[in-house]
């Protein structure tokens, strides 16, 4: 294949300025992960791949992205040798940096992952990320946002205030990394299972990490249909979970719109606890979110909702609250994880003792709920549930990438309350 390309031609580096100077086009490039096909083939045009060659040519780099977990253009030896150099020089296949990886003693691992600088003039910014090990299963924890919009009491990502939202690329790079650090792309020799298959480590994604995903709704919608994709990644919906804290707006879209199992950070029956534990709820208080949660679309008693159920000491763990949470869930196929409060420097809870919350078990699970109790996972390294925070802060106006917008409620597209930032 012959492409009409005009390659920059640049002297090797030999001072500083130089160096900087060869640096520059690196940032321009353009990230491959997080486009669609129809973006995919449209930049192969860019390039000079003719039409009619374009939607061929991205699905063996779709192949190669998430298929067969390619970090290296050269690498991708279905392409023309021109091809793969015109990429070389435009685009990027590049991931998040580990900047650190900690191994609880359950075999739980978290990374904090530093993101590159999509556009110059923006600082990096960083998240957490956490896979958990089962003998049946491995879930990996994703992040939508840098911080969190959402001020919830219990929670300590619910302390930084959000920096900004993810992008499809950077959402989807968090499942790239993992595979990189487990091993589990098809030339690294999975590990077996029973039955003499390749088995996979990560078998179950959950959009439960930094971050509200309704209120990053577009990118996460995109990131996931990327993720289920057949031809990629190919996870299925049934083992995506989304889990909102009640944007009522947004959820029958997530079920209309991406399809994925549906998770609610419920934590309270009673508006005035509700309101405290998860302040959302002075919007969209309880009754709405039940209403929400009837009429999501395809709910039945093969898909679920998870409304997960944070137990805290005198606050929502009483046997009044486990037969309020019964009445609440009528008519919704659902089941509740009720998950023992794991505690983070400065927070004002403590968990319920353990006869508690097996008392309340006990009375949802009579009822006809199931109602597992969440062993709790990776605390001894601050991975479990509510405890994910990074270091990264909100960059103040003048030193903002030119053109970067705020963070933004896309129900209505207004400012966010500061208070909730």
């Amino acid at each position: 294949m012959n492409l009409k390309i005009k390659h920059a031609q640049m002297a090797e580096p030999t001072d500083p300025a130089a160096t900087a100077s060869a640096r520059a086009p690196q940032a321009a490039r353009q990230p491959l992960a997080g486009l669609d096909r129809g973006e995919l083939g449209a930049f192969l045009g860019r390039l000079g791949v003719a039409e009619k060659a374009a939607p061929m040519r991205a699905n063996q780099i779709w192949n190669w992205l998430y298929a067969r977990g390619a970090r290296d253009f050269g690498a991708m030896t279905t392409l023309s040798k021109d091809l793969r150099e015109a990429l070389a020089q435009r685009a990027s296949l590049r991931r998040p940096e580990i900047m650190r990886e900690r191994q609880s003693s359950d075999g739980t691992r978290k990374w904090l992952l530093r993101l590159d600088p999509e556009e110059a003039g923006r600082k990096p910014a960083e998240i957490e990320t956490v896979y958990i090990p089962e003998e049946d299963r491995g879930t990996l924890c994703i992040s939508s946002q840098v911080g969190c919009t959402l001020t919830c009491s219990f929670c300590h990502t619910g302390t930084q205030r959000l920096v900004r939202n993810l992008s499809a690329g950077e959402i989807l790079a968090q499942i790239l990394v993992a595979r990189d650090a487990l091993g589990e792309w098809p030339h690294a020799s999975p590990t077996p299972d029973r039955a003499g298959a390749p088995r996979r480590r990560i078998t179950n994604v959950v959009v439960m990490g930094m971050g509200e995903p309704l209120y990053n709704f577009d990118n996460v919608k995109k990131a996931l249909l990327i993720a289920s994709d057949d031809a990629g990644l190919a996870i299925s919906k049934r083992r995506i979970t989304l889990s909102t804290s009640g944007v009522v707006p947004m959820m029958r879209r997530c079920g209309e719109e991406i399809g994925v199992m549906l998770a609610v950070s419920l934590h309270g029956v009673r508006d005035e606890v509700r309101d405290r534990l998860v302040p959302i709820n002075r919007k969209f208080p309880i009754a709405r979110l039940m209403e929400a949660c009837r009429t999501y679309p395809r709910v039945s008693n093969t898909r679920r909702i998870t409304f997960e159920y944070v137990m805290l000491r005198d606050i929502n763990d009483t046997a009044d609250d486990a037969r309020a949470l019964v009445g609440l869930l009528a008519g919704i196929p659902a089941k509740i994880n009720l998950i023992p409060f794991n505690p983070w420097p400065g927070s004002p809870y403590e968990c319920s003792p353990w006869e508690r919350i097996e008392r309340f078990a006990e009375i949802v699970n009579r009822a006809g709920y199931a109602s597992p109790i969440r062993a709790p996972r990776g605390r001894d390294i601050m991975a479990a549930c509510g405890q994910l925070k990074s270091r990264s802060r909100r960059v103040r106006a003048p030193e903002a990438a030119p053109g970067e917008p705020d963070a933004r409620n896309p129900v209505r597209g207004q400012r966010l309350n500061p208070a909730r930032r």
